[in-house]
């Protein structure tokens, strides 16, 4: 097992972020109206703290011309945004008292700026483990962060992480079937991400971050979650990491707009044991600047297949710069076992 020790011998940075705090859970009923599906927010987070931080958020995120641009969605909300997201978004607005144009523009802009990290991972007997940072350059969605179970007849759905007031997942699990993370692909420039953004409403493709949670509620199993969410239609390139029940399946999907770039698929049979997807793709050289990636597989090297499993994986996902100074949550998953955890760091991570 890998140890501080051999970490730092390894010249790797051991990150002082033990002061690990796990968010709210809030249930979800799917049986609801989707108007009324988000009232369980209310009992937990203060509306006037929401539209604060919202506003913090499209402030320094989003363009001021997208303001105008939304404009025609908001007057025909279900003519550019299918159900049952047009609902959840009109009843976020009701039950927190901000504008439509408002919940909508934040909605958007969660899928500007998701630095992160994915790791899948399968041990010498099989079993198969998911881990992932999320990263925003918003200090404040440490405060927003919450888990979400999604029930359907009173039984467990799926479930994921989120922040209050954005209906989408980037990281979510449909228990005994299969597990999934997003990573933002490479580093468009926001003006031209935007202008895609607004201009897709016309073509009703759907936010990378609702196709995930499309796939959680309708994919039967690892393999119809990797066809879904590399063919269906999305509004920019994304990474979609996929893990499911059985040895063998985990897999990066690199994903251009209409369909797949690339399939990393693992391949343990020939010691390729674990996937590694940062935010650029796996073939070619991240920044100089970004040293994520191969800090992951020295880390996971160190660790050995003999030795990986949750409380590994955690510890690699918790190296910096794996874990840095925007990385707002870390998650750990196994969708066999029905194992999720996510732990939010409140100050991110920094070397010691």
């Amino acid at each position: 097992m890998v140890t501080r020790a051999a970490l730092l011998l390894l010249g790797l940075g051991v990150c002082s972020c033990r002061a690990e705090i796990a968010p709210p859970t809030l249930n979800i009923s799917l049986d609801d109206d989707p108007e009324v599906r988000w009232v369980p927010l209310t009992e937990i987070f203060d509306a006037d703290f929401l539209k604060k931080a919202a506003a913090e958020v499209i402030d320094s995120t989003v363009p001021k011309w997208v303001h105008q641009a939304v404009k025609p969605i908001v007057v025909a909300l279900d003519k550019y945004i299918p159900q049952p997201y047009a609902g959840e978004i009109r009843g976020l607005a009701e039950h927190f008292g901000g504008s439509l144009s408002d919940i909508i523009i934040l909605n958007f802009a969660y899928e500007v700026s998701a630095f992160c990290t994915s790791i899948i991972a399968q041990d010498k007997k099989g079993h198969l483990y998911h881990g992932r940072n999320l990263d925003y350059p918003h200090s404040v969605l440490r405060n927003l962060t919450v888990n979400l179970v999604f029930l359907k007849n009173g039984e467990v759905a799926y479930r994921g992480t989120s922040f209050a007031g954005y209906i989408g997942l980037w990281t979510g699990q449909s228990p005994n079937k299969f597990t999934v993370s997003g990573d933002q692909r490479g580093s468009e420039h926001w003006w031209n991400w935007w202008k895609n953004l607004v201009s897709a409403f016309l073509f009703r493709r759907s936010p990378v971050s609702w196709l995930v949670r499309q796939t959680l509620e309708e994919a039967e199993d690892f393999q119809d979650a990797v066809m879904r969410l590399s063919k269906i239609p999305i509004i920019t390139g994304v990474y979609y990491i996929v893990g499911g029940v059985r040895a063998g399946e985990g897999a990066v999907i690199t994903r251009d707009r209409t369909g797949p770039a690339d399939i990393w698929p693992l391949d343990p049979v020939n010691g390729e044991w674990y996937r590694v997807e940062t935010n650029f793709d796996h073939w070619r050289p991240p920044p100089a600047r970004d040293h994520r990636r191969e800090a992951a597989n020295i880390a996971l090297n160190a660790t050995g297949q003999d030795h990986i499993n949750i409380e590994t994986l955690y510890q690699v996902l918790s190296l910096f710069p794996v874990c840095n100074g925007i990385t707002v949550y870390t998650t750990t998953m196994s969708a066999a076992s029905d194992t999720y955890s996510t732990l939010v760091r409140p100050k991110g991570c920094r070397p010691t």
